[in-house]
């Protein structure tokens, strides 16, 4: 007979989950001692950073990453990254350890009451009844992370690790799980005529669209259907071509101004996301008056929370694909993609985030992946650095800070292919600045872009918003390139627009081959207006 252990291990190869993200505890000691040379530890300095870290790595890959946390300090700790893995639709299996089953009745020191700790964010959790069923119940999450889109949490008391596995028992899950796809014909029968009747239709984009050939076939789409493309409100990835003549921006994050971008259209196809995603709370309807919705997802929950006529459970990519070979093609004029320019600041004018995207823009590849941590001048952003392929943008969904500098180590660890850069205020980067540690240690040679104004501009914006005096203090008295010196992180503060060109003209042709991460601490004028 084998152990748990053994078969936990044995689990982890046959799913290719070969890194192990964490932050060690002792309750961990018998599963993570003298680990097999095939499997890589990877340590991080907090568990939001080790969460952080695996889902750029699960986003990076398409596969579940493996998480290992020390039961409730650490699970505590990483609940807010597990929130943003949940929402980013990233897959994670997440082991978390608990006590001695033995003296657990106890409540001895580091036991920890797990189940309920990250709240409904896990798409399913699990404590093993028996230590024999610690293996198929990993195996089991790691169907669980995919099927449903983000992290499984499995509990395991650390004295299971050692224990028996009785062979003849088998473990308790399949070892394969196949997802039929339903036939697209009736329901790509109903959404073409639908789409073949409107007059003026638009299509949403979420991040659930965000792939090669979800994108292909969305093109087809819209080229015969001749429709504006909008991408979703604080979408976590780009769901269609942002340079293509037909993208027209990002959808507004308030009632008011949503009404207004669809009061010209009669119908509304939802392509990977729910209908509609907003921010602050505003009276009156969601939608204007006479607009038909139409939603189609994989993800049955953005189904079922939106506001829709019609809801289609199904692949994007097969559906869209069906539902452009069924449309008349319409004639319109000759679309021209637009473009953004932005004057370098003059003389002795302070530089605006706007001009650090627009020196990225005129230099980054076309493959570049994009990590997006700068919540005043997000929406500046989206208008200078459009996503050009599928995964070249990447946000935290969620909201909360702290993902994406930690997320840009995992997604160019796991996909060393293409260059990534992360653009973040310096409020945001300090939520996630231990995982600069990990970026240097493990040679993730991504550029990190702060732009520093040495405050939370977001909430500034927000309590003039309200008429209040804000009570936190600006911070300016932080050096970010020094953090990053400290944590071990090649930096440099640049001073001015020119040396900020003569820098991204000496490091941008190096993204693709380099793997030493490098911070840009890039001092930038603070913004007076945010409208999400």
């Amino acid at each position: 007979m084998t152990t748990v252990r053994a078969a936990t291990l044995a689990v982890l190869r046959r799913y290719g989950m070969h890194r192990i993200f964490a932050n060690p505890g002792s309750t961990e000691i018998a599963f993570l001692a003298d680990l097999p040379d095939d499997l890589e530890f990877v340590l991080a300095l907090h568990e939001g950073s080790v969460v952080g870290m695996a889902t750029g790595h699960a986003i990076a890959t398409g596969r579940p990453a493996f998480v290992n946390l020390h039961t409730a300090a650490g699970l505590g700790n990483a609940v807010g990254a597990l929130a943003t893995a949940r929402v980013n639709r990233a897959p994670l299996v997440v082991v978390v350890g608990q006590q001695d089953r033995r003296h657990l009745a106890l409540e001895p020191f580091l036991a920890g009451r797990l189940e309920g700790l990250a709240g409904t964010y896990p798409v399913w959790v699990n404590q093993p009844v028996l230590a024999q069923d610690v293996p198929a119940a990993i195996q089991r999450a790691w169907h669980e992370a995919i099927q449903h889109s983000g992290p499984a949490v499995v509990v395991v008391p650390m004295d299971d690790w050692l224990a028996r596995v009785d062979p003849a028992l088998g473990l308790a899950a399949p070892a394969t799980v196949l997802r039929a796809e339903p036939a697209a014909g009736p329901a790509a029968r109903q959404l073409a005529r639908l789409l073949n009747q409107a007059a003026k239709p638009v299509v949403v984009v979420g991040a659930g669209a965000d792939h090669r050939g979800t994108w292909d076939a969305l093109v087809a789409l819209v080229e015969r259907l001749r429709a504006p493309v909008w991408q979703e409100a604080f979408g976590a990835r780009a769901g269609f071509p942002q340079d293509h003549p037909s993208f027209a921006g990002h959808l507004p994050a308030g009632r008011s101004r949503l009404r207004a971008v669809l009061a010209a259209h009669d119908v509304a196809l939802v392509v990977g996301t729910g209908a509609f995603r907003q921010y602050p709370y505003e009276p009156g309807p969601l939608v204007p008056e006479g607009l038909t919705v139409a939603v189609v997802s994989a993800d049955p929950d953005e189904l079922h929370h939106s506001q829709a006529e019609l809801a289609v459970l199904a692949d994007p990519a097969t559906l869209c694909r069906a539902v452009a070979e069924q449309l008349t093609a319409r004639s319109a004029p000759t679309l021209v993609p637009r473009t953004e320019a932005v004057a370098p600041p003059a003389d002795g004018e302070p530089m605006r985030a706007a001009h650090v995207f627009a020196a990225l823009a005129e230099r980054l590849p076309r493959d570049v992946v994009v990590v997006e941590e700068t919540p005043s001048s997000r929406p500046d952003l989206h208008r200078l650095l459009p996503a050009r392929q599928p995964r070249g943008f990447v946000s935290a969904a969620m909201g909360g800070l702290g993902f994406a500098l930690p997320a840009a180590a995992g997604l160019r660890t796991g996909d060393p292919t293409r260059p990534v850069v992360a653009v973040l205020g310096d409020g945001s980067s300090l939520y996630g600045i231990q995982g600069l540690w990990s970026a240097a240690r493990y040679g993730c040679g991504a550029l990190f872009v702060v732009l520093s104004n040495g405050r939370y501009a977001v909430m500034d914006r927000l309590a003039d918003k309200v008429g209040g005096k804000a009570p936190w203090p600006a911070f300016e008295d932080v050096s970010v390139s020094g953090l990053a010196r400290a944590l071990g992180c090649p930096a440099r503060r640049v001073s001015d627009h020119a040396e900020l060109l003569t820098v991204l003209d000496e490091v941008v042709p190096t993204l693709a081959e380099r793997t030493d991460p490098l911070l840009l601490d890039v001092p930038v004028h603070v913004d007076t207006h945010f409208e999400p």
